[in-house]
Parts: structure tokens; sequence; C-alpha cells
């Protein structure tokens, strides 16, 4: 089988790869991917001279890279995306752009070229936000409620999904995960700015109170989840991954990794809130347990750790992230 990766070269499409290449020596994988400043190729350094991975360097919203790319795969598993709410919120523009156009682009490739599978990787963010009082959590028919370009970009490229399967029969499928966390996550986001900063000597930022709460996936989980949707999921079907955490607050993980690293809380630095902050996220995978047989193995505690000793392992890698010297 050979495979369309879109965004291989991100977090989570980078570690879809590794893990997919790992797991399935039979198939072949192509990775397309812009560069933009979240993909990395030093991650794939291991596979880069495999036979069986090919990469592209093409923009999803060109259609000339698109059908490049596209001509003779039997299923694409599409993770390119704008994906940084604070980016969304100072300039929106590209996340339509990415997100939804993208989207659309590859949708009509697929479509013309007859492709087995379409996977859609979208968030637990199209949902919106619950309450620290909610006891409940998303599952697959909780109505959308986006509250950030990005989450609404998201959710508008979840619907364009949808609707190629209704309108012209494309075999689709999609999943909305919660938070990653693991290896190779660029260093904006929470988990490893937090790492990076406190190895560095710098304050870690904490947005408002503190108290936002996520539901943290380990990013093998998230990859193990797509690859039961992958070979044993219904055509049509959307599926929700979560992680093992139960209302876990930002404050309290930044604490774990303060107390795991040997530092204090005067570390902490709290900084004015961002616009329309979602307050709690929680996924409900029953459905993907009961229809698929997953269900997430890392506990947070012991992958938290892991996922420091890994940063603290690739002090390399992350310092070329934020000097920029990775996109040379």
């Amino acid at each position: 089988m050979k495979i369309l990766v879109t965004g291989g070269a991100g977090f989570i499409g980078s570690n879809f790869i590794l893990y997919w290449m790992k797991h399935h020596a039979d198939d072949a994988i192509v990775n397309l991917d812009k560069l933009t400043y979240a993909g990395n190729l030093e991650n794939l350094t291991s596979v880069e001279k495999d036979p069986r991975y090919t990469f592209m360097k093409g923009d999803i919203c060109n259609r000339e890279d698109v059908d490049r790319a596209m001509n003779g795969i039997d299923m694409v598993v599409h993770f390119a995306a704008e994906s940084h709410v604070d980016r969304s919120i100072a300039e929106p523009a590209p996340f339509v752009t990415t997100n939804v156009v993208g989207t659309h682009v590859l949708l009509e490739s697929a479509v013309k070229q007859n492709v087995k599978r379409f996977h859609h990787v979208s968030t637990d963010e199209v949902y919106g936000e619950l309450k620290l009082d909610d006891p409940s959590k998303f599952n697959e028919r909780t109505p959308y409620s986006p509250r950030s370009p990005y989450s609404a970009s998201k959710a508008g490229s979840d619907h364009l999904v949808q609707a190629y399967h209704a309108t012209y029969g494309l075999p689709i499928t999609i999943t909305n995960c919660s938070n990653n966390y693991g290896p190779y996550q660029f260093p904006e986001k929470f988990i490893p700015l937090a790492i990076t900063n406190i190895l560095e000597g710098k304050k870690v930022p904490v947005y408002g109170d503190g108290l936002y709460v996520r539901d943290w996936l380990y990013v093998e989980d998230h990859c193990r989840g797509i690859e039961a949707v992958l070979t044993k999921g219904k055509v049509g079907e959307t599926y929700c991954l979560g992680g093992v955490t139960e209302d876990i607050n930002n404050l309290a993980v930044i604490k774990k990794i303060l107390s795991h690293m040997g530092r204090d809380e005067s570390m902490i630095e709290f900084v004015k809130d961002r616009p329309g902050h979602d307050r709690r996220y929680a996924m409900d995978w029953t459905k993907i347990k009961q229809e698929l047989g997953w269900e997430p193995l890392h506990d947070f505690d012991t992958w938290l750790v892991k996922t420091i000793d890994w940063y603290k392992e690739n002090e390399k890698w992350w310092k070329r992230v934020k000097t920029g010297e990775y996109k040379k």
C-alpha cells in the first residue's frame, strides 16, 4: 500500500511516519510538506534513506503539488494544518487558507484519483469548551461550537471532508483528538515550551489563572488510534481520541514538570490571558474502544517524565528549533 502523509515533517505527522514504517514494513510513504516554521525534516533522519520513504516539498493549497503527490496513492492521512491558537488570533488568514482551502484541494485530487481512503486528522477544539464544573465530555455527537480562528478553520475542514463523502462518495474517516505531547513537538507548544525554558533557566509563562483543563494524549497513542481507524474503522465515521488524564489543569502540569526537573514554583510567570481561551476540554473515547478495541496505553505521569527526559537528551534538536537553525 502507498500512503500520502500531508504535513509529515511536523510533530504528529513525523511521529506517525516513524510509527507506521516500524509496524507496516510492506507499505510505502510519501511525505508532502511545505516546511513552514513547524516542519522539521530532522525529525525523520532515521528514515530519510529508506527506499519506502519519499519526501516531496509542496503546498497542499497548490493543485499541481497535490496532484503530483497523490499520483498512485492508495490512502491519504491528512495532518497538514496551521495549528497554534495564538498565531490564529494574531493572523487568522493563513489558518483559513491552509486548513480549509488546502483540505479542499486535497479532497478534489483524492476524488479525481480514486483514493481508497482519505483520513482527516482533526481536533477536540471544534467542539468548543466545557465548563470546569461540567462533568460531561466531548463525543462524536457533540455539536460543533468553535471559538477561535484555528478551531473554526478545523471545523470547516471537518465539514468539507464529510460533505465529500456524502456528495461524491469519497471513502473518508475522521479522528478528533485531544492535546498531544511527546518527542519532536515544536517548542512553542505548552509542554515543550515549559521544559525547554526550564532547561534554559527561563521563566515558564502560564496564561491567566492557569486553571485551564486539557485532555493529554501521548503522541504514540494517537498514532495507534489512527492505525486502528485505518485498518478497522468504518468509512464515513468520526472517532474521538483522548488520553487518560482526569481534569488536570495547566498549572498542575507545570508543577509536575518543575518537580521532576528539581525546580521550584518561582519559575512560573503568570501572563495576560489570551482572548476566548477555552476553559476545559475532555474526550469520551468509548466509541473507538467499543468498535475498534483502541484505548490509550501511556499514562500521563510516566510519559510526561519520559518526554522531559527526551528533551534533556535531545538538546541539540530543540536548540536548533528555537534558534531557527533547523530551517537551513
